[in-house]
């Protein structure tokens, strides 16, 4: 049983602002580039433990697919060398890239965060702060929902995440209480949080792994409806506008956005177009 590891950083232990998550080729000349590197390294010990943690529960191999701002802020050689790291941005199945290897069974999410607009909750965004929702047949998620069901598409349930209260309380009720969540602060505000010690955290993903991969036979996939009907709200009318540009996209709205997903590959290559499209910096 292969297991993949998608990792994001905001729900990382000790983070609580974007100043700590932003890689040096995107933080602003005011940025301390000592906070980056706390939160990169205790970003990188909660992920090798979740490593440690998979292997020591039976797994037989381990993909680590780096889901965090440009995608390159794991310390690989920190890594235990078990793993596969997989970095760069581009990916064809983003952060869940690798979800197709052969005999993968299980996907872990550490350092995740809750959906976009979510009260009290660090950090909280769907992959760009002018997304404030993602809904698919009504169902209001973010991105763990969104990597779920790409996971699901290939047969693989989400068996645990990692963060802060919040988030792991949307992934249980989108994903199924049965999913292990280790939860290594419990979220104040926007930017509050009260931590665990790093090293506790640490210890915890460990177990928490080992214990998930005993249950992954238990938890079924996440399966989006062939021809669900996904919606997006998004921030400014302007964004709409571009976004409904993309072929089967209709405007249903004065800020949302709605198309009809084949599947959940297909789901993914239209929310990242229009993504791309909104993001243009100058449009066409």
């Amino acid at each position: 049983m292969k297991v993949l590891i998608s990792a994001d950083m905001e729900g990382t232990c000790g983070v609580v602002d974007w100043v700590q998550v932003t890689p040096p080729w995107d933080a602003p000349a005011s940025a301390a580039p000592s906070e980056y590197e706390t939160a990169r390294r205790q970003m990188t010990a909660e992920v090798a433990a979740a490593v440690r943690g998979a292997l020591a529960g039976g797994a037989s191999g381990v993909t680590v697919n780096e889901a965090h701002d440009g995608m390159k802020n794991l310390i690989g050689a920190l890594l235990p060398r078990e793993a596969r790291l997989i970095t760069g941005h581009h990916k064809p199945l983003s952060m869940m890239q690798g979800i197709d290897e052969p005999g993968m069974a299980a996907a872990i999410f550490t350092g995740y965060h809750g959906k976009a607009t979510t009260p009290q909750s660090v950090l909280a965004h769907s992959f760009t702060g002018f997304v404030q929702d993602i809904r698919f047949d009504g169902l209001s998620t973010g991105e763990y929902g969104v990597n779920a069901a790409i996971a699901g598409h290939f047969d693989v349930p989400v068996v645990m995440v990692t963060g802060g209260d919040i988030c792991i309380a949307q992934v249980k009720a989108f994903c199924g209480d049965a999913v292990v969540g280790v939860e290594v602060k419990k979220e104040l505000g926007t930017k509050a949080a009260s931590h665990l010690h790093p090293e506790l955290a640490v210890e915890l993903i460990e177990s928490g792994a080992r214990e998930a991969l005993q249950l992954a036979r238990e938890i079924p996939p996440w399966k989006l409806r062939p021809g669900a009907r996904v919606e997006l709200d998004l921030a400014h009318q302007e964004q709409a506008d571009l976004a409904a540009l993309a072929l089967g996209v209709e405007r249903t709205g004065n800020l949302t956005v709605a198309f009809d997903a084949d599947d959940a590959l297909h789901m993914m290559h239209m929310l990242r177009s229009m993504f791309n499209a909104i993001m243009t910096k100058f449009a066409v």
